[in-house]
């Protein structure tokens, strides 16, 4: 995604769409994920921020784990948890059975916040320090825990908290 697509694409000021043109985001967004799937190394750190603005933003809170492989390229993208406005129930074990399922060296734990503001919550916080031990004992690697917000993400490695 060109650096110009990616600021159409989080624009902070909300916009109301037709129903007509909620069905071609709706249809532009399933073509850039077809694409994504069959290219699915996320080389650079851009391309993974950009890659959770794109599938995981949205209306209600949803909680996506990102394994990968030795080599880091992504094995799978699964959504563990939908929610409301404000909650996604995330259950640790869950997140590595799965990982474990996949034989996943690596993960990255990615959810939206549909509030728009991507500071980390206690419960976050709380969360991704369950997980990360447990990676550890099981031999994966949490690279990261990615809060993506209205118009930005978080990350709570660059912020120290992993």
């Amino acid at each position: 995604m060109t650096r110009h697509m990616r600021k159409l694409a989080i624009d902070p000021q909300p916009c109301q769409f037709s129903a007509q043109e909620q069905a071609v985001v709706y249809e532009a967004r399933q073509i850039l994920l077809r694409h994504l799937n069959q290219n699915p190394v996320l080389s650079t750190w851009q391309a993974v921020l950009d890659y959770c603005a794109l599938t995981i933003r949205g209306d209600v809170e949803r909680f996506h784990v990102l394994y990968l492989d030795r080599k880091n390229r992504l094995v799978s993208d699964e959504c563990l948890a939908v929610g409301t406005v404000d909650h996604a129930p995330v259950y640790p074990r869950e997140v590595l059975r799965r990982g474990l399922a996949l034989n996943a060296s690596a993960l990255i734990i990615v959810h939206n916040h549909p509030s728009g503001d991507p500071e980390p919550s206690a419960a976050d916080l709380a969360m991704t320090g369950e997980i990360q031990p447990a990676c550890k004992v099981l031999g994966m690697v949490l690279h990261d825990h990615i809060i993506v917000g209205g118009s930005s993400e978080v990350s709570l490695r660059a912020r120290g908290d992993i």
